[in-house]
């Protein structure tokens, strides 16, 4: 083995080193031969300093072998000493290190490599940062491919700072969600208007902070969905129109056909006739009322934001429907009814969306037994959810995205314009609603806020 060379070699040189210090003690002491001692002296020191080379030729292969590791440096062998010396299989161990480690080195080159090149490829601009807690200005751009650069109409920049000169806005939005999120942006660039999804993910790595900010321009998705939801509304508006004018029509022209050639009419053509006119005049009526129903939509009036605290909105909501809700034997739930916090909202058309919500409960809990609706509300992710459950029979996954089109409804005699003039009042207070349901179970619509 090699520490048995090694320590055999050792012994043996500690053993000349002692017999030299014993005979020269023994001349020194003994006689006078000054040139023999002389000698041996030297013989004695250059024994010693031999000793010390040996010793510090392994310490100092170890230093190498240590700094190469660490500095990646590839190019360092110990094959010659590998094949001679005291330690053959240490210096060999050396070697397949070194070589395990520049494969581990280049494979993950390549996975790196690989991993930047797809990155380049997608269609989504992607941003790397490499930066300090909260010292954005000395934060460097690690990867910026060529998507980024295309979306956002600028070179690939290597410094933070360098890019938030050019593009203000958008850096400012990107440092607003630094600790990760999504947020929406129109920016213009070159006269052109782009509208970005960004998501900011934070990322620890050996201790470096990073940050991965991928962004896609939306605006062509937005425009489809735009042409379907438009497609959808005037699919439904063309079926109410017809349905309404197809018997007006049918009607006008029997009416047409019985005073057509005729200079006076008998009882029973006159009561046709009085029929005829009626259900043409409750006809008409009900197509005006369509298309009011459409105008309220359009034309909601602007919120007249004020201080409300969710106590107020709760208990009043409670109030208000509380009479209603008990007459159809309905368990009424609103909890929380002490909160303090506070937005700033138009308390009648928020009043007015909880109304739709509650109403559209009322009805699909009918023939449920044990019906119950709850109102409460949540705090998450900077954002008040106001919630509206109840356990009726809910909505199929397949109809949910139907929901908020006008005049779409699942409900006898329903207008389908609540859930429209609702989705609308919250659009007007830069908020949302979703819905969740799992029929039978629990629906829940809930009103979404901006809080921060």
């Amino acid at each position: 083995m090699f520490y048995q060379r090694f320590t055999f070699r050792l012994i043996v040189k500690l053993l000349f080193i002692n017999l030299l210090a014993i005979v020269l003690f023994f001349l020194i002491r003994e006689t006078q031969l000054w040139f023999t001692i002389i000698g041996i002296s030297l013989v004695l020191i250059i024994a010693i300093i031999s000793l010390y080379y040996y010793i510090n030729q392994i310490k100092e292969d170890i230093r190498r072998f240590t700094l190469a590791v660490k500095t990646k440096d590839h190019t360092l062998n110990f094959r010659n000493k590998a094949t001679r010396g005291s330690f053959p299989e240490l210096y060999e161990s050396f070697n397949e290190i070194i070589d395990v480690h520049k494969n581990v080195q280049l494979e993950q080159d390549a996975i790196a490599m690989l991993i930047k090149t797809i990155l380049e490829q997608v269609p989504v601009g992607v941003v790397v940062l490499k930066t300090q807690i909260s010292d954005w200005e000395k934060a460097q751009i690690a990867f910026f491919n060529l998507a980024a650069s295309n979306l956002l109409g600028v070179p690939s920049y290597s410094y933070w700072h360098r890019f938030k000169q050019h593009l203000p806005h958008f850096a400012i939005e990107i440092e607003k969600i630094a600790q990760g999120g999504k947020r929406f942006l129109e920016l213009k660039i070159h006269e052109k208007i782009v509208q970005l999804s960004i998501e900011v993910i934070p990322l620890n790595l050996y201790g470096v902070d990073y940050k991965i900010i991928s962004f896609k321009n939306i605006k062509d998705e937005i425009e489809q969905k735009e042409t379907e939801a438009w497609n959808r509304l005037v699919g439904v508006i063309s079926h109410e129109i017809l349905n309404s004018i197809t018997p007006i029509s049918s009607l006008s022209d029997t009416a047409n056909q019985m005073i057509t050639h005729k200079d006076h009419l008998n009882e029973e053509e006159l009561a046709d006739l009085k029929s005829a006119l009626q259900t043409i005049k409750k006809r008409s009526e009900g197509l005006l009322q369509f298309v009011n129903d459409y105008r309220l939509i359009a034309e909601l009036p602007t919120p007249n934001r004020e201080a409300v605290t969710m106590s107020e909105i709760l208990n009043h909501i409670k109030t208000l429907m509380l009479p209603m809700v008990k007459s159809k034997g309905i368990v009424f739930d609103v909890k929380n009814t002490s909160s303090k916090i506070t937005l700033m909202i138009d308390f009648k058309l928020i009043e007015q969306a909880l109304i739709n919500l509650i109403t559209n409960s009322i009805y699909a809990l009918e023939e449920t037994e044990h019906s119950c609706i709850e109102v409460n509300y949540h705090l998450a992710d900077n954002k008040i959810h106001l919630n509206v459950t109840d356990n009726g029979r809910g909505i199929e996954p397949d109809k949910i995205d139907k929901l908020f089109v006008p005049f779409y409804t699942t409900r006898k005699n329903g207008s389908g314009i609540g859930l429209t003039i609702t989705r609308n009042i919250m659009k007007m207070h830069n908020g949302n609603i979703e819905v969740v349901s799992e029929p039978y179970k629990h629906t829940t619509f809930s009103l979404i806020f901006n809080y921060q």
